[in-house]
């Protein structure tokens, strides 16, 4: 059996989406920016798939700009907030993903702001009092960027919390959405952000594609210069067949919203249980455990001391079991992971990130279970 369990890095491509954005490989095939008929075809393709992509979100689509994926998406939202709306603190956590901490580590390493980590628990969960003393304390505009769901053990951040926080202190609010866009909904006439973001890859749609959402209010200028795409925001020939399938993917999402929600959940629950019988003393980091404040598609596991564990995920790989020991954007690095660090994780203990999609079976997971227990036995 082959199990790929690595879906928080990337998911496989939904077969109607390829059928989507074959045409605008093979036939279709004009550069948007052209003003003869090849040229308005592709053009119309890219609106339609904006329109889809804002109703979804709730939001107009003049508001919702294409990128190459989620880490150009943060960069521009995080470098033009300071750039252009006046921000000079910043206010982020530990556990964010590298493209939002980098982006705040260069501009703080250039003089541009003043960088505050809000508290965490135990459990890598935002201490949302610390949150509102750092905005009330501030003298300076500030920009505050906290991601929805974690993408290496899946904590979810009350976002309507923060929001309302940022609105009474008068701050602009960020969030790296990646990892729950499309697996939870983002009613964006609800919620008091300035900008989030997508990535395709994350649910079933091609890689290299991704969105910003920009509030009407945000009136930032480019990150991209060069050429007067997406409506002078960013410069480049758009990726058509991209959007095509990162619309068609995401309308193949919130469709299935519920249906898929309760299959990866029911096999989340299965792996813990499974876990926790045959493997004695096994613990899970963050609080990826629990329904309510864990993502349902993230299981990230703390394993016990032993000699194995150095070379566990060989060991699962030689198995043919795909599963991740942090992030996939850190994989060739010899640094452990900063989020696990962050919450003062044993390094003598195996880390393993689980992370589930529509495709994977129960099938599967007890194989899963049946190897670890056999390594670790």
């Amino acid at each position: 059996m082959k199990v790929y369990f690595d879906n928080a890095a990337g998911t496989a491509l939904d077969p109607k989406v390829f059928e989507a954005m074959r045409p605008y490989m093979t036939e279709m095939f004009g550069n948007p920016s052209s003003i003869h008929g090849y040229g308005r075809e592709a053009k119309s393709g890219i609106e339609k798939s904006r329109k889809l992509i804002a109703d979804l979100l709730n939001t107009s689509p003049s508001e919702i700009f294409f990128t190459s994926g989620g880490t150009e998406a943060d960069n521009t939202a995080i470098r033009c907030a300071v750039q252009d709306l006046g921000v000079t603190h910043c206010i982020t956590s530990k556990i964010e993903h590298h493209a939002v901490l980098h982006s705040m580590q260069f501009l703080e390493a250039s003089g541009k702001i003043k960088l505050s980590h809000v508290d965490l628990d135990e459990k890598g969960h935002i201490d949302y009092n610390h949150l509102e003393s750092l905005l009330k304390g501030s003298k300076e505009k500030a920009l505050v960027s906290l991601m929805h769901a974690n993408n290496e053990i899946g904590n979810i951040t009350d976002l309507e919390k923060v929001g309302d926080l940022c609105e009474q202190y008068n701050a602009i609010f960020h969030s790296d959405t990646v990892q729950a866009m499309s697996r939870y909904k983002h009613d964006l006439q609800q919620l008091k952000t300035h900008f989030i973001v997508g990535a395709a890859h994350k649910f079933h749609g091609p890689k290299g594609i991704g969105f910003l959402y920009i509030k009407n209010s945000a009136k930032i200028k480019p990150f991209i210069y060069g050429g007067a795409q997406e409506r002078n925001m960013r410069g480049g020939t758009e990726n058509v067949y991209g959007i095509i399938g990162l619309a068609k993917a995401m309308e193949i999402a919130y469709k299935n919203m519920d249906s898929h929600h309760a299959h990866i959940q029911s096999l989340k629950d299965r792996m813990i249980t499974g876990l926790q019988k045959n493997i004695q003393g096994v613990q899970f980091n963050g609080d990826s455990q629990h329904a309510k404040t864990s993502l349902y598609t993230v299981l990230n596991v703390s394993l016990p001391e032993s000699k194995i564990n150095d070379m566990l995920l060989f060991n699962l790989d030689i198995a043919k079991i795909s599963a991740s020991g942090g992030s996939a954007c850190s994989s060739g690095s010899e640094l452990g992971s900063h989020v696990l660090t962050a919450l003062n994780h044993n390094p003598k203990r195996a880390a393993v990130r689980f992370s589930f999609s529509k495709n994977n079976t129960i099938e599967e997971v007890d194989y899963v279970l049946g190897k670890l227990a056999e390594l670790y036995r």
